[in-house]
């Protein structure tokens, strides 16, 4: 759904404040749209593929297969994603964030998709991402044990249910954000990092071999420079990832002459 853009505000000549707003699709989404288009063409082929699941855990100490350049080289753009993710002049930052939010929900549990008939509760019987064991809270705090597939069902429920919410990301222009909304859009990315951890992490292999690779590492990315920009993880949170995201996020020579005013 497009969001209508909530401009920031200006003094006017008589001095009473003056906002606006306006349709345009941000460069962010545009570009993770795309993305997502093309996930979905191989999505198609990816029902059609006899390719079954192995049925066997994957080993504890497991070689990082997803670090190897021939892996690791393959994107579907060739840009500085950073000019993607920095607040355009003259929109709300709420708007920026609340917009990229729901895009990025909306990519990885497209992606996720993907490989989710490889993700079961045999195969994956916790939520792990680099020999690190994710646990669930509910709304009471009860820390629980989950396979990966409950973990991220209940990951993709919570997030769909607030940014759907119009009270947490509005959508009609005027009605102001809540006071809560930085903090649960942290939740809420911290969220979906878990579940791309795990991608690479269990699903790697069959990410490869439905040539999908291309589409996570640039989903990765993205992803990464995005929270980076805002603050939007803790930094400890995400290293068990830094050697993946020190690859993927480092700007080609041919990127940074990719240059755009905002």
């Amino acid at each position: 759904m497009t969001r209508r853009w909530r401009l920031k505000k200006k003094k006017r000549n008589g001095g009473a404040e003056a906002g606006g707003v306006c349709e345009i699709l941000p460069p962010a989404a545009q570009t993770v749209i795309c993305m997502g288009v093309l996930v979905c063409c191989d999505c198609f082929f990816y029902r059609k593929s006899k390719t079954k699941p192995n049925g066997k855990k994957p080993p504890t100490e497991e070689k990082k297969h997803y670090l190897e350049s021939e892996y690791t080289k393959v994107r579907v753009v060739d840009f500085d994603l950073k000019e993607l993710v920095v607040l355009p002049r003259e929109i709300d930052l709420n708007e920026w964030l609340a917009s990229s939010t729901t895009t990025f929900f909306n990519l990885i549990n497209l992606q996720y998709s993907t490989i989710s008939e490889f993700c079961t509760g045999e195969t994956c019987q916790a939520m792990t991402a680099c020999n690190t064991i994710y646990y669930w809270y509910d709304e009471k705090g009860k820390k629980t044990k989950c396979t990966a597939p409950q973990y991220v069902d209940f990951v993709m429920s919570l997030v769909q249910k607030l940014v759907t919410d119009e009270d947490i990301f509005p959508t009609k222009y005027g009605k102001e954000f809540p006071n809560s909304f930085e903090s649960l859009v942290k939740k809420i990315c911290r969220y979906l990092f878990h579940v791309l951890a795990h991608i690479y992490w269990a699903h790697f292999k069959e990410t490869v071999a439905l040539d999908l690779q291309g589409h996570l590492n640039t989903l990765y990315a993205h992803f990464i420079v995005f929270i980076r920009e805002f603050n939007l993880v803790d930094p400890k949170e995400t290293s068990i990832m830094d050697d993946l995201s020190e690859i993927l996020c480092t700007p080609s020579p041919t990127a940074q002459n990719h240059v755009t005013e905002r």
